[in-house]
């Protein structure tokens, strides 16, 4: 079963423009829903969006889970996005892709692979309606473990190997861009092809524990470059639309390029709480909580701030770029937590027109006192953060 993103990446730039427009004001459901299932998780990548590490106590119930898979359903919802955390930390994970499937709602979920053994990935196999993403950050372990961990890069292969050996069929490999991997790329996707699987990359945001991180991570203008062309000579690696900044460059990359956070997309918490986009986990983008009344369809369709995040928006300081139809402005996330207004351009803008107002941040206006940090951190006391990085020359 293809996942949203495959559909819409399929699709030349000319068939998704009128797409862009009508999806801009927001659908009756989202199409692309991520549900982090647990803060839980034995590693503590240095870009982890969630902060995650610490169970929290207020986690949704089992039963909790599949009222919000019944809920998905009738909103017609045919696929989520499950992560954490950890999600195959939790006991009752299997009980919860069961429910899904039986409900007509597929599931793709994010794996760190430390608990994909053989009899896992046999059990796996013989689910229906699942995709399965294993995260790796580095095609060796040199740069892979310095971002994800001692012994993460051993294990995500070790979770591939397994899956292959259990017939599990094609999976996804996932890969957030940073300076250390860019250079990689073709190794990422020669891995790719040699399990039959498919490459996924995603753009690394200051998002949970990124925010610490993003300065010394984030790919340079040079690299941007590359990984732009890189990407333009191959149309079959997912993005998830990751990227539309990119397509200031020129031609536009496959699929809608455009900011979905309260209008396609959608992120559930471990606690039930609904925010714009994964990647906007702060208060100021909280839009309720499932268990209020009406649950997430009245928090979708009616909630105050998704209705604003849907009303025509504006180019802002972008409006004299003649790039702004092509990038839409970039990443309202990466904008958000580096301090920079949401009509700013985009902090990795391509034409460097975010550069200045990045400088004067730097400077000191605000940085310590009014950068907004994630409202979540649910790391692990004592547990070392690879954030040691080391620039690959």
């Amino acid at each position: 079963m293809p996942a949203p993103e495959s559909l819409l990446s399929e699709q030349p730039p000319s068939a998704t423009r009128g797409l862009v427009e009508e999806f801009k004001g927001g659908l009756d459901a989202p199409i692309c829903l991520t549900w982090e299932l647990t803060y839980a998780c034995n590693m503590a990548c240095v870009h982890c969006l969630s902060s995650s590490g610490r169970t929290d106590p207020r986690e949704l119930s089992t039963d909790e889970c599949f009222g919000v898979i019944d809920e998905l359903q009738e909103l017609k919802v045919f696929y989520v996005n499950m992560g954490g955390g950890e999600p195959m930390l939790r006991p009752d994970f299997f009980e919860i892709l069961t429910y899904a499937a039986a409900h007509d709602v597929g599931v793709k979920f994010s794996t760190n692979g430390t608990y994909i053994n053989p009899a896992a990935a046999e059990r796996l196999a013989t689910m229906d309606y699942l995709d399965i993403q294993v995260s790796l950050d580095g095609a060796d372990a040199d740069v892979n473990d310095l971002i994800r961990g001692e012994g993460s890069h051993a294990a995500a292969l070790a979770a591939m190997e397994n899956l292959a050996a259990a017939d599990f069929g094609p999976f996804k490999i996932s890969v957030v861009i940073t300076r250390e991997n860019v250079d990689q790329l073709d190794e990422f996707r020669r891995l790719a092809d040699s399990f039959g699987a498919q490459l996924r990359i995603t753009r690394f945001r200051p998002s949970g524990r990124g925010a610490d991180t993003w300065d010394r991570l984030h790919p340079t203008q040079d690299q941007q470059r590359q990984l732009y062309h890189w990407l333009i000579d191959r149309p079959d690696v997912l993005t998830g639309d990751s990227f539309f900044h990119l397509s200031a460059l020129g031609k536009e990359l496959p699929g809608l390029n455009l900011c979905g956070a309260g209008r396609v997309v959608a992120l559930i918490d471990p606690v039930g709480d609904v925010y714009a986009c994964p990647f906007v986990i702060h208060e100021e983008f909280l839009a309720g909580n499932l268990r209020d009344a009406g649950g997430f369809t009245e928090i979708w369709r009616r909630s105050d701030l998704f209705t604003s995040l849907r009303e025509p928006d504006s180019p802002g300081a972008c409006a004299s770029c003649g790039s702004y139809d092509a990038c839409q402005g970039g990443c309202m996330a990466s904008k958000f937590f580096v301090g920079l207004d949401l009509s700013d351009p985009d902090p990795e803008c391509v034409h460097g027109h975010a550069d200045d107002l990045l400088a004067e941040l730097a400077e000191g206006r605000g940085v310590t006192d009014d950068t907004p940090r994630p409202s979540q951190d649910h790391s692990r006391p004592g547990v070392p953060i690879p954030v040691a990085v080391k620039t690959r020359r």
